[in-house]
């Protein structure tokens, strides 16, 4: 049998991809070499699943990181609001947080595996668990594929099978190797969303710490920031994470080490918060310094952050001179962190890097190498900050290669 479509990858673009491809009366052969589609959805997210980002469209495109000019006529045709509206006709109901992220109301990332799989399936979507060895192509033509000894025929084939993060959920590659073997070129590979390194003693003295509503800042040399945000960050026994860590390392890409610094008032400036410290020390002017931060810092922050000031623990607040008083100022807006690198590219949420856009039409998601040959999501060299950005992007590019074929 000769298939009108075989998609290679059972993740969110490859199952958008083929619903979107047999919706348009094809058949369609999904092959995911897991024994169950959708692996590393299921922990998208810490298990939730950010689905999609509900800003618009250019706000959106800001975000993306990796060619966002390619991917601007599959954003157009399928958006966030044709995602949830899908998710929704599936049974999905969402409900959109903070930074406009967009979760499923049941916050279970299984339930968008499930609705994606019932949606092929209603289809007549055919799904084979098949490891894909080789892309078999004749004249400049795709002909199929061959799992093993086995080869199948099909008219298209959408790789559709991931990055290189996560391997053991079955993004390991592969795709990358498949669009090499028949000539396109595969950029550099990188971690992107991925924890950051530390080897300073703060991090691991303050070891599952989050802070909120903070400002982050990372510089190398100079005056001007490589990046900065605020929000959520975490610090772990290697280092730091959290969103905003996440998304400054898809920015931060070989400008290692440098030097992150924390601020943990970014509403005051300096001269505001030096008015609240003696405003607040002088209610208490016979306490420790190392009693005086209880409003001011997290519990577990404050013995570490006294130890960078250099002022012993037991000095007297009405003691306190002015310089010892500024230097606690500046390291409340500017904690600094010594970043040395990222964390392996397989505990990456996102890959940077992949099939290189400039040999893909962004308006079929064609190869413009290889007639019939199309691709879709994270294989590709596309990528953005954390926010439900990554996931869109695959329905997106999914939508538009199965509704090209």
């Amino acid at each position: 049998m000769t298939y009108d479509c075989i998609v290679v990858g059972g993740g969110p673009a490859g199952l958008f991809a083929a619903y979107n491809a047999a919706i348009n009366g094809n058949s369609v052969l999904l092959l995911e070499k897991n024994d169950r589609c959708g692996k590393k959805l299921d922990i998208t997210g810490k298990g939730r699943c950010n689905v999609t980002n509900a800003c618009p469209r250019e706000e959106f495109l800001n975000n993306v990181i990796a060619n966002p000019r390619f991917l601007m006529s599959a954003i157009s045709r399928f958006d966030s609001e044709d995602t949830v509206a899908f998710f929704e006709m599936m049974g999905v109901k969402t409900k959109v947080e903070r930074g406009n992220r967009v979760f499923p109301e049941s916050d279970k990332a299984h339930d968008i595996t499930v609705a994606l799989v019932t949606a092929c399936k209603n289809t007549g979507v055919e799904i084979q668990h098949k490891r894909v060895t080789a892309v078999l192509t004749e004249n400049n033509s795709v002909k199929g594929v061959r799992c093993g000894r086995e080869e199948l025929y099909a008219k298209s084939v959408i790789i559709a099978c991931g990055g290189s993060s996560y391997p053991k959920t079955g993004s390991d590659g592969s795709g990358h190797r498949l669009a090499e073997s028949v000539g396109h070129t595969v950029t550099k590979i990188r971690p992107s969303l991925v924890p950051l390194v530390s080897p300073d003693k703060l991090c691991r003295d303050c070891m599952g710490l989050s802070l909120k509503n903070v400002g982050v800042s990372f510089y190398k040399d100079g005056k001007k920031p490589l990046y900065e945000e605020q929000g959520e960050m975490m610090f772990t026994h290697f280092g730091v994470t959290g969103p905003c860590i996440l998304s400054a390392s898809a920015h931060l890409q070989n400008s290692y080490p440098c030097t992150l610094y924390i601020d943990m008032k970014p509403a005051l400036d300096e001269k505001t918060l030096d008015k609240r410290l003696l405003r607040d020390f002088s209610e208490i002017p016979n306490k420790a310094l190392k009693n005086a931060f209880n409003a001011l810092l997290p519990s577990k922050l404050i013995d570490p952050f006294i130890e960078l000031t250099g002022i012993p623990p037991e000095t007297k607040l009405n003691s306190l001179t002015k310089e010892q008083r500024a230097k606690i100022v500046a390291l409340l807006k500017a904690i600094p962190i010594k970043i040395v690198g990222t964390r392996p590219i397989d505990e990456a949420i996102v890959t940077g890097g992949g099939v290189d856009c400039r040999e893909i039409d962004p308006k079929t998601m064609q190869s413009k190498l290889v007639s019939g040959l199309y691709f879709a999501g994270e294989v590709m060299d596309v990528d953005a900050y954390t926010g439900g950005f990554n996931l869109q992007i695959a329905f997106s590019t999914a939508f538009t290669a199965g509704n090209s074929i």
